[in-house]
């Protein structure tokens, strides 16, 4: 609150003001909660009791979770943020504080916390900022502070010598000079969303050029591959366009890239993020193709025979982005009205395992380790009933 140096009648006046204004956000949090079924938001918590006692039985000795070879520092990030956020954990419970300590071990002299052998610099550094964000540690915020900068630095921009006329400008790739993709993008936007980045800062102005250019909106989208598009979003602007949905048939014999869930909820977020009106046509378009494809059974748009894969990463984006959206109810396509915080948390506990992991058939996107996908899914109820 601002200092302030006037009479005192003034400072009562303000004071009550902010109690007002407190009381109304409370009266609007209590409300959005209210919406959420108390039987749902029980069964809620107590499936992320069941999955945070599996993933504590987990914990590797040196803090970590596994990846593909030992304890890795993302999927850590990943696994300690549901514990950071729960109430009965914390930034300060045993379990997290050594899954942060294993985390630092990767913090580098630019800035950046990653495993340089390995290139994912962007992704790396961006999954473990919305982990540490959650810390109110001295120490940790200068990491945060730093990979912050770093993150910023690797964005393809005038630095890397593009310009706003490149397909590549404003985009991540997973590390620096790698090929930018919406994905990585919007993790890129999530860490410094959740680490608390103005949204006026240049990077989220430079990010949405490459995330509008990922849209299949020819109105907004001055790529070629654009054209005839349906409002969702393609996996990157880079390359001529790269949809992992494949394409579908258009006009004659062209092809149109195939929008799909993930990446529409993943670019519909990173608009919100950046702070795009509700009416810019862009967003408008998004969440029509966002009502029109309303589904949490598969990964919406996908073909039939990949509709599974990478669904847990779908179901978290989901949430995230309606979550940033603001509404509690869609109404799809056919006029029909879902709740979807209820919906999402009843398809979850549908899908968790009796040991109180989730894991997906369709290993693609690594989806068959159960720590990853058991903090998408424990995040996505997180999200959903807070």
């Amino acid at each position: 609150m601002k200092r302030i140096n006037r009479i005192v009648a003034c400072s009562l006046v303000l004071a009550f003001s902010g109690m007002c204004m407190s009381s109304a956000r409370a009266d609007r949090d209590e409300k959005r909660l209210s919406r959420v079924d108390p039987v749902v938001k029980q069964r809620a918590e107590e499936a992320q009791k069941q999955a945070l006692t599996y993933l504590e039985s987990t914990q590797n000795f040196d803090g970590g979770w596994n990846g593909f070879l030992g304890s890795d520092p993302a999927i850590t990030a990943l696994v300690a943020k549901c514990f950071a956020q729960h109430p009965d954990y914390g930034t300060n419970h045993p379990i997290v504080k050594r899954a942060f300590d294993f985390i630092l071990k990767y913090v580098q002299d630019d800035g950046g916390i990653y495993i340089p052998a390995q290139g994912l610099h962007n992704y790396y550094t961006s999954v473990i900022v919305m982990s540490l964000a959650t810390s109110d540690d001295p120490e940790i915020k200068k990491v945060v502070a730093n990979a912050q900068k770093y993150l910023a630095k690797i964005q393809w921009d005038e630095g890397e010598e593009k310009n706003p006329s490149d397909p590549f400008y404003g985009g991540a790739g997973y590390g620096r000079h790698k090929r930018p993709d919406l994905s990585n993008t919007q993790m890129m936007l999530e860490a410094l969303h959740e680490s608390g980045l103005s949204p006026e800062d240049p990077v989220f102005k430079k990010a949405l050029v490459f995330v509008s250019r990922c849209q299949m909106l020819e109105e907004t989208n001055d790529q070629p591959f654009a054209k005839g598009g349906d409002g969702g979003f393609v996996y990157s602007a880079a390359s001529g366009g790269v949809s992992k949905a494949g394409s579908i048939d258009g006009p004659g014999e062209t092809k149109i890239l195939r929008s799909y869930g993930s990446m529409t909820y993943a670019g519909f977020k990173s608009m919100l993020y950046a702070q795009v009106s509700k009416d810019d046509v862009r967003v408008q378009r998004a969440f029509q193709w966002i009502r029109n494809n309303y589904t949490l059974t598969k990964n919406a748009n996908m073909p039939a025979d990949q509709s599974k894969q990478g669904l847990y990463y779908y179901l978290h984006t989901f949430a995230r982005a309606l979550d940033a959206w603001g509404e509690d109810v869609v109404v799809d396509g056919a006029s029909v009205q879902h709740e979807w915080r209820v919906e999402l948390c009843r398809q979850l506990f549908l899908l968790q395992r009796s040991d109180g992991s989730w894991v997906n058939e369709e290993d693609r996107w690594f989806e068959s380790n159960p720590s990853l996908v058991t903090a998408y899914a424990v995040l996505a109820l997180q999200t959903a009933i807070r």
